[in-house]
């Protein structure tokens, strides 16, 4: 089970690091007094659950437990 749903895959890692480059911006701007920059942080973690979604819908993301089941039958058969 460790090996299938940590997020080890290219969607999650893409996602993550997008976000956390959102915090960032967003907190630094935040922290600068920069409305305008405070919300292009906020931006950035919209687009990092849109580029995530994306990513997972084609196929780069942790199978599906059908295709998990598919896959584990066409090993042992």
């Amino acid at each position: 089970m460790a090996d299938s749903s940590h997020g080890h895959t290219p969607a999650a890692w893409t996602g993550v690091i997008i976000a956390f480059i959102g915090f960032i911006v967003a907190g630094a701007f935040m922290v600068m007094g920069s409305i305008v920059g405070f919300w292009a942080g906020m931006a950035l973690l919209a687009l990092a659950a849109v580029v995530g979604g994306a990513m997972h819908v084609a196929g780069l993301g942790k199978p599906r437990r059908a295709e998990l089941k598919l896959n584990t039958q066409a090993s042992e058969a």
